[in-house]
């Protein structure tokens, strides 16, 4: 994959700080900073799923209800 050079101003300690961990995990300072997104996305995409999974589940009785309805109607059925 190619990579791109970016550029970010943070303060010193947030560099020291970030250099010591990527150090600590054996990685780049670009690495770490790729993995950090990744897990932060990739935890982004589970909560929207719980979320999602949340809403489901407090509104079941109403997707219940509209799939009844579908069947009480000649010719209309949800997929």
């Amino acid at each position: 994959m190619a990579k791109t050079q970016l550029g970010a101003r943070v303060e010193s300690r947030i560099k020291e700080l970030a250099e010591a961990r990527a150090r600590d995990r054996g990685l780049s300072l670009g690495d770490y900073i790729a993995v950090l997104v990744q897990e932060d996305t990739e935890g982004l995409r589970q909560r929207g799923l719980d979320a999602a999974g949340r809403f489901l589940a407090e509104h079941q009785d109403v997707f219940d209800e509209a799939e009844e309805a579908d069947r009480r109607t000649p010719g209309a059925h949800a997929a």
